[in-house]
């Protein structure tokens, strides 16, 4: 079997497109395609649906990618042994990750592993849009929520926490609430949806399971970036997850509020192609999120 044929198989795969995959390998498409071709007689199985529009993994190819894209990898961690290619990080890792988790979480995490590994670099796009890897140029991306792209691995992380807290001097004006009802007589900050052109509820332990409760907003923002900024300056109440108030609850200058009615979480995974898990720069940052310090 042609091994570089299933590494070009591996590479549309993930592209999902014959052009894409041609141009970061760097070959004709044509040449791709009758690789790929060839693979698919050899085989006797048609490993990919081809559309006019875009290429996906049949059934029968999926199977073959996911037994094959960890041995292909195996490869080349020995080929780079072999051959004593250094395994130190080095390069540029480019990712892409939410806009407050990325500054309050990732920033100090990058600058910590580059002091560790000169040779490493950094190339950080902090936002909400959901990117697509391949196409993009991307090493991996930090998402929350159930991962639903099938070609990618996705390493579950700590899980996202929300918390409820207000400014000391707020408290010492206003008092801290006892009750989520309490809120109502209190002064909330929130964010609104711009698809729904809703408030975003909050959400509170209740029983055996989860309350939705629509804040009472007397200021409300497009993001949730400027929450925290709110509430530092004593303006009312925020709602926000656990990461982005740890350094500012660690020294007191915010306090949990509402904390037994505390029980929203949301799933955070480090998401990249099968192709990139054995990249060294990626295992140092994987190993670092792993550990959970942030």
């Amino acid at each position: 079997m042609d091994l570089n044929a299933v590494r070009m198989l591996v590479q549309v795969a993930e592209a999902r497109s014959f052009t894409v995959a041609a141009g970061q390998l760097g070959i004709s498409q044509s040449g791709l395609s009758r690789a790929v071709g060839r693979l698919e007689a050899e085989l006797g199985v048609r490993l990919l649906h081809r559309t006019t529009r875009n290429v996906s993994l049949t059934p029968d190819g999926r199977q073959f990618v996911d037994h094959c894209t960890p041995l292909l990898c195996g490869l080349e961690d020995a080929e780079r042994r072999l051959a004593d290619r250094p395994c130190t990080p080095s390069g540029v890792l480019k990712l892409t990750a939410p806009s407050m988790f990325g500054r309050k979480v990732l920033v100090p995490l990058a600058g910590q592993l580059m002091a560790a590994h000169p040779q490493l670099q950094f190339e950080l796009v902090l936002n909400d849009r959901l990117v697509d890897l391949v196409e993009e140029g991307f090493d991996a991306a930090l998402r929350t929520g159930p991962i639903s792209d099938v070609r990618m691995v996705a390493r579950p992380l700590r899980p996202l926490h929300w918390v409820t807290v207000a400014s000391p001097d707020y408290i010492a004006r206003h008092g801290a609430p006892t009750t989520v009802d309490a809120l109502h007589e209190h002064v909330c900050l929130a964010v609104r949806n711009l698809r729904s052109g809703r408030l975003v509820d909050w959400q509170f332990r209740e029983g055996d399971g989860l309350r939705e409760f629509t804040p009472p907003a007397r200021m409300v923002f497009d993001s949730g970036d400027p929450l925290v900024e709110g509430a530092l300056a004593g303006v009312g109440i925020v709602q926000v997850m656990d990461f982005a108030v740890a350094d500012a609850l660690g020294d007191g200058r915010l306090q949990r509020v509402l904390q037994p009615f505390e029980g929203r979480s949301r799933a955070l995974s480090l998401v990249y192609p099968p192709s990139r898990q054995a990249s060294p720069k990626l295992k140092v940052l994987a190993e670092a999120l792993l550990a959970g310090h942030w």
